[in-house]
């Protein structure tokens, strides 16, 4: 073996194997770049990687047999004469090409799966922008020109783009680019930073790939403020060149639409948006929202995607904070007018949707907008949200599932997809996948009280277990909240100091909640005066308890008359009827509820309104009917469970009963 080494070097072979791995290298890195630029199929990248890696072992062989001289290119036999036996020649060859061969292939199977992951990543999250103006008022402008870029792109289909409430929290907040991308699963960023002054703006970014801190390009832009969305649509172009996206001439065509002229109407537009996505839960940030998306259409009425826009936060309020008639008319109408406008415009069909949805449980022509809508805004998670959340009522819980792991992934650290995902889970009482989404939400968010309401409840439906709602009052102590938040925790722990038989405790709490702050938040004056009732009915003070159902029902008819058709307000005001001892007035009432809000016609929020129907038959005396009624329940789809059953004491006056017990134990058994 020694001599066949120093052949190897005699006849320069290790000289023609690192040339050739130089050489294979370059050309393995110029494929590897070229090729997906100009779109060729993955495998053909593959069948030039895999020639490359044949050629080693036959070029080892050509130098081996071969020799350059002054003379040229002559087989070496020629210039050694009968060094070797024919036998021994014939075998270092044949050795030389295996040993080459063995090279080639260990060295395939470290090539060929990198050039198979060299396909560009498409998918990419746009950084909220810095404001570097000298009026730190322009905050929001830098916030709106991320925020139309980012749309712009979400319109794409060939790219994945994070959603705006995901990337939200890295404002003001360095952090490393490869933790980024990791948490939000995307390969690239676009970061920036926007200075404005008078009429002038300046635009400053750059796409970063994250798993090398690489930056792609950056580009300075110094234009007019009329030319913002110019600059807009010109830089979703290059993103999307430099991400080899395919670009259908629809969306270059809505890339490319102005949404306005209008430029005081847009900064308008931009405040509006602004506090409508950081306000859901904040009533005066939605009231504002509501003023600035009416300036904004007041100066430019054909401005179609603010029309759009204060529809959907005209369906938001009604459905969240405000259930009347004047908004649930004011979304349609405004939802309309932006058709009318512009048809094809996608956030449009969104907010026709929503009308349909909120305003008129109509989840048919609700679910046909929303897949418009989704269509034109692939990455979308509103979207997909919103198609999930139709689904469930159609008892298409496979679908809507899948729906809303989509939602989640374009909006990876948005507690609201998740949360909507658990509750799922929950209805189909699989705790173990509800307890994971949860938790995977309070990963990115573990101050959201929202979460920490929902895993509260999953651990008393799934073990009748109060500590973790222990814990998450404890913790709340120490987070600032707002006078909305504050209210809404005390009404919570009042809720579940009765439901753990701590009455006095309970009262106490419920009573301290001041009625002129609670007046401004639909139905909980009505609330309060429920809980104040069954506190003191279980403390044996019916005198006191029957002053405050009454309370509890002039608040509830109040509230009816602004919301004629809200199926939990009929429940709410049949319970408590039903304490008051009007038994036939509490039944209408449960039967108003139910026809209203049917299970056959929704699946997800019916089972509820049953609940409450079971409930009001428990307390007027009618256990076989609220027996009938929970078994059929515990059978499907639903959020009641036997050890929630078994803690919740509006169920007292069943549990003497043995078909109450009978119902637990058929019911235990499946847990």
């Amino acid at each position: 073996m020694t001599g066949f080494f120093e052949e190897l070097q005699r006849r320069k072979v290790y000289r023609v194997a690192a040339a050739y791995v130089i050489a294979g290298g370059f050309v393995i890195q110029m494929v590897s770049a070229a090729f997906p630029a100009w779109e060729l199929p993955n495998w053909s990248q593959r069948l030039v990687i895999a020639l490359i890696l044949a050629g080693f072992p036959i070029a080892l062989i050509f130098a081996w047999i071969f020799d350059v001289t002054p003379s040229g290119i002559e087989r070496t036999s020629k210039v050694e004469a009968q060094v070797k036996p024919k036998s021994h020649r014939r075998r270092n060859v044949i050795l030389l090409g295996v040993a080459g061969g063995i090279i080639s292939i260990a060295a395939g199977f470290f090539v060929l799966p990198y050039a198979a992951a060299r396909k560009v990543d498409k998918s990419i999250a746009v950084l909220p922008f810095e404001n570097l103006s000298n009026e730190k008022d322009n905050a929001y402008f830098a916030d709106g020109i991320q925020d139309d870029i980012l749309t712009n792109l979400s319109k794409i289909a060939d790219l994945k783009v994070i959603s705006r409430t995901s990337v939200m929290q890295y404002k003001g907040n360095a952090k490393n680019v490869r933790d980024i991308g990791k948490a939000l699963g995307v390969s690239n960023l676009l970061e920036g930073s926007v200075r404005r002054s008078g009429n002038r703006v300046r635009v400053n970014v750059q796409l970063i790939n994250t798993d090398n801190d690489q930056h792609l390009w950056a580009e300075d832009y110094d234009r007019d403020l009329t030319d913002v969305f110019a600059i807009q649509s010109d830089l979703a172009q290059k993103i999307v060149t430099a991400l080899q996206a395919k670009l259908s001439a629809v969306e270059k065509s809505q890339m490319e639409r102005k949404p306005t002229e209008n430029g005081e109407a847009y900064l308008a537009f931009v405040q509006a948006h602004n506090l409508f996505y950081s306000g859901v839960e904040e009533t005066e940030k939605l009231k504002q929202g509501e003023q600035l998306y009416a300036r904004a259409i007041e100066l430019d009425p054909t401005f179609t995607l603010a029309i759009a826009c204060y529809s959907q936060l005209e369906s938001w309020i009604f459905h969240s904070v405000e259930p009347t008639r004047e908004h649930r008319e004011k979304a349609r109408s405004l939802a309309e007018r932006a058709l009318q406008l512009q048809s094809d415009l996608p956030e449009a069909h969104l907010a026709m949707g929503f009308s349909y949805y909120y305003g008129d449980n109509n989840f048919d022509a609700a679910l046909k907008e929303f897949e418009i809508a989704q269509r034109g805004l692939p990455n979308e998670a509103g979207a997909y949200l919103a198609i999930g959340a139709i689904q469930r009522r159609q008892a298409k819980w496979a679908e809507s599932t899948a729906n809303l792991e989509r939602a989640a992934s374009l909006s990876p650290t948005d507690p609201f997809p998740l949360q909507n995902l658990a509750f799922n889970y929950q209805m189909i009482r699989d705790f173990n996948a509800a307890n994971k989404t949860i938790d995977r939400a309070l990963k990115s968010n573990p101050d959201s009280l929202g979460l920490w309401e929902v895993k509260s409840k999953l651990a008393i439906g799934e073990k009748g277990d109060f500590s973790v709602a222990e814990k998450a009052f404890e913790a709340v102590k120490s987070r600032p909240m707002s006078n909305e938040q504050k209210l809404r925790i005390a009404s919570a722990r009042a809720d579940v100091y009765l439901l753990e038989r701590k009455y006095r405790e309970g009262l106490q709490e419920v009573e301290n909640l001041p009625d002129d702050r609670l007046a401004g938040l639909p139905g909980a004056l009505g609330q309060k005066y429920y809980l104040v009732g069954f506190a003191r009915k279980s403390l044996d003070d019916d005198a006191a308890a029957r002053g405050a159902f009454l309370k509890a029902k002039g608040a509830i008819e109040e509230q009816l008359k602004q919301s004629p058709d809200a199926a939990d307000v009929h429940i709410q005001l049949a319970k408590v009827l039903a304490y008051l001892g009007e038994k036939d007035s509490a039944l209408a009432e449960a039967q108003r509820a139910t026809e209203l809000q049917p299970e056959s016609r929704d699946a997800f929020g019916g089972p509820e309104i049953a609940v409450g129907v079971a409930q009001v038959h428990a307390i007027v005396g009618d256990n076989g009917r609220a027996i009938e009624i929970l078994d059929g329940l515990l059978s499907r789809p639903s959020g009641v469970t036997v050890p929630g059953l078994k803690v919740n004491p509006i169920w007292d006056p069943l549990r003497s009963d043995p078909r109450f017990q009978a119902l637990i134990d058929k019911h235990g058994t499946k847990a």
